[in-house]
């Protein structure tokens, strides 16, 4: 089958296509047949080698962790899931990756694909959908009525994590530059605070939730703006307990665990139409375009997701 690899960590010149062996399923496996796939900054930071001391890939590797496609085969003890099924899935991440034309997932981390999506559409939602899920729900256990502070709402995670928290019944205010205000309209925030002209600790009210995307000055600076009892979550680096302690805030870091039954969740909310994806610019699965597509997400001016399409 046909892949996009690289052989060894390095630039967007390792990304190459390849004839690769067909994944062959467990017994709780689905092989899948890859309609989409999607980009996300992970899968370029993998590339470069900023992750190799957190994760264990041997190479060749296929890079990519959403995917978007038909149930092809099932392995002996699959009881979820059929031949020709649609399906979306973010797979587990010591296994190969999604920029390829088959993919073999664990049956837990597969969920039905939204019936109100299309495979481009589905593709953009796995990774960011149970990144914010993690930290909203699971984490901070987000309650109807609260007051909800996204940083960066503009980006994937950041346009979803806004969207599930509306869905959630609380109020949003969200951080991001003008470039970025008619996304994180559209995704549904309540109030848009432009952090170039904007000192967002001045600007906004005390929040029962910060949703960091950002870390740094950003990250240490919420505190400012979370009330005694509230909750700090992030995705780029662990907070500073005893920051944390100082401020009578509940904080924590959040590293993406796949969740077929989360995601299914996620799908549910999709198919009430609470939530609806950002498909931006979408590439081939060729060299050059995943090439390409790498690129437009290190620039960080991609607007909604980037799309790998498979097969049409």
């Amino acid at each position: 089958m046909k892949a996009i690899i690289i052989n060894e960590y390095g630039g967007r010149d390792q990304l190459v296509e390849k004839n690769v062996n067909t994944p062959k399923p467990g017994p709780k496996d689905v092989l899948i047949e890859v309609y989409s796939t999607s980009v996300n900054p992970v899968d370029w930071k993998i590339r470069e080698g900023y992750l190799k001391d957190n994760l264990q890939l041997k190479f060749p590797v296929v890079l990519g962790w959403d995917a978007a496609g038909v149930v092809k085969e099932t392995g002996s003890a699959v009881t979820k899931f059929k031949p020709g099924d649609e399906v979306f899935t973010r797979p587990a991440t010591e296994r190969d990756g999604t920029y390829a034309e088959l993919l073999a997932a664990d049956e837990e981390l597969v969920a039905l694909k939204p019936k109100n999506l299309t495979f481009k559409e589905a593709a953009s939602i796995p990774l960011v959908g149970l990144t914010a899920w993690q930290c909203l729900v699971d984490f901070a256990q987000i309650k109807e009525g609260q007051r909800v502070l996204i940083h960066a709402g503009g980006g994937g995670v950041g346009s979803f994590a806004i969207q599930l928290a509306k869905a959630k019944g609380a109020y949003v205010i969200s951080t991001g530059s003008e470039d970025s205000e008619s996304i994180i309209r559209e995704s549904g925030a309540d109030e848009f605070i432009n952090y170039k002209s904007q000192d967002f600790t001045k600007a906004v009210q005390p929040v029962d939730i910060v949703f960091d995307t950002i870390g740094g000055d950003v990250q240490k600076n919420s505190y400012k703006v979370i009330k005694p009892g509230g909750v700090l979550v992030s995705i780029v680096s662990p907070p500073v307990q005893k920051d944390a302690t100082n401020h009578s805030v509940k904080a924590g870091f959040v590293f993406l665990d796949p969740d077929g039954k989360e995601l299914a969740e996620i799908g549910k909310l999709i198919e009430e139409g609470k939530i609806q994806p950002f498909v931006g610019e979408i590439f081939p699965l060729t060299q050059e375009g995943v090439r390409a597509a790498h690129e437009l997400s290190e620039s960080h001016h991609a607007k909604g997701k980037i799309i790998i399409s498979v097969k049409e």
